[in-house]
């Protein structure tokens, strides 16, 4: 499978790491509820949301719409 070049603009860049952040401290928000929820949605071992904020901090981390603290590890203050 051949990959291709997305790109997106720089305001498009930053609305999505927007959202990405968004949903990052949605989920740390109510890690508990949100846990069992996905847990129903998904209906597999091994991904959770601890996994699911990695994966959203990782692509957030891409865009270049934060430095990282959440991609190693530190929570927001």
């Amino acid at each position: 499978m051949a990959s291709s070049d997305v790109r997106l603009d720089g305001g498009e860049a930053a609305e999505l790491a927007e959202l990405l952040s968004f949903l990052g401290d949605w989920l740390l928000s109510d890690d508990e509820g949100l846990a069992a929820s996905l847990g129903r949605f998904i209906d597999r071992q091994g991904y959770d949301t601890v996994a699911l904020r990695a994966d959203l901090a990782r692509f957030t981390f891409l865009l270049a719409g934060q430095d990282g603290e959440r991609l190693f590890g530190e929570e927001p203050q």
